[in-house]
């Protein structure tokens, strides 16, 4: 992978592992050709396990090195990492007030953001959605940051964090195609719309890459604003959905450890 990856430019890199994201995520909308449900602490485990390797990656993969880069770049760590944090929250916070989407498990009439007529359908899809954003984003960052030859950026870095957000985009998508499924929805199109989720990965890690390559100065801020957005997803939605079912939180308490070891485990070993 690595010397596959290597012979193309930053946006490239970044367009290759969103996809292999976007496909993880597709693959996990296929188990509704296979089974119409999956037992609840099952899938809580699995937001729980995401959940981990979000917080673990927000850390390990964007956080920390752009501390780094900010003292390297000679900036205040501190302040590059505040700035960058706390605006990566402040930005899906808005997002989440005025996008309309709902949250799996819930009726529509308690969706949120504006109010819309949309089918119960498409607001579980922008669900997801709302949070493939920020790890889009955190890949093509990431392999954006790469291209910077600064020493806390490395292929190895940037390929953990793809692998990490993959892993953790499998329950995402039967998350969205297996309620559709009990529902009554078609096999297919129940598959289409719990893809289709993951759609915005390669837009954002496009976007992420083409970003930090023309502006290098803002990197330290780029990587602590992905690292913010991405708490904020799972503080508000993952872990939420995960423990909404008191028996379950043991168990998902430790999927979500066990989430956070493996994404550790992957930067450690290969950044």
């Amino acid at each position: 992978m690595f010397q596959f990856l290597q012979q193309y430019n930053p946006v490239m890199q970044a367009l290759f592992a969103t996809l292999f994201t976007w496909g993880v995520t597709a693959a996990g909308a296929a188990l509704v050709f296979f089974i119409k449900s999956v037992n609840q602490r099952l899938m809580d485990s699995m937001l729980g396990f995401a959940a981990g390797v979000m917080i673990a990656a927000s850390f390990w993969s964007l956080l920390a090195p752009g501390i780094e880069m900010a003292g390297q770049m000679g900036g205040i760590p501190w302040l590059t990492a505040v700035i960058g944090f706390m605006g990566g929250g402040i930005f899906m916070r808005l997002t989440d007030k005025f996008l309309p989407h709902l949250h799996p498990g819930l009726s529509v009439e308690k969706s949120e953001g504006v109010k819309t007529t949309w089918q119960r359908s498409t607001l579980l899809v922008l669900a997801i959605t709302l949070h493939n954003i920020p790890e889009g984003l955190a890949v093509g960052v990431a392999f954006g940051a790469v291209a910077a030859n600064l020493p806390s950026a490395s292929m190895g870095g940037a390929i953990a964090l793809a692998i990490g957000i993959g892993i953790q985009n499998f329950p995402e998508g039967a998350a969205v195609s297996l309620p559709l499924r009990r529902e009554g929805m078609g096999r297919m199109k129940s598959f289409l719309f719990g893809q289709a989720s993951g759609l915005v990965e390669p837009i954002a890690g496009v976007i992420g890459a083409v970003f930090v390559l023309h502006m290098q100065s803002i990197l330290p801020y780029a990587l602590c604003f992905a690292a913010g957005a991405m708490i904020f997803v799972v503080v508000e939605e993952l872990i939420p959905e995960s423990q909404r079912i008191p028996e379950n939180i043991d168990i998902v308490t430790m999927t979500t450890m066990a989430g956070f070891s493996v994404m550790m485990i992957l930067d450690v070993a290969l950044g």
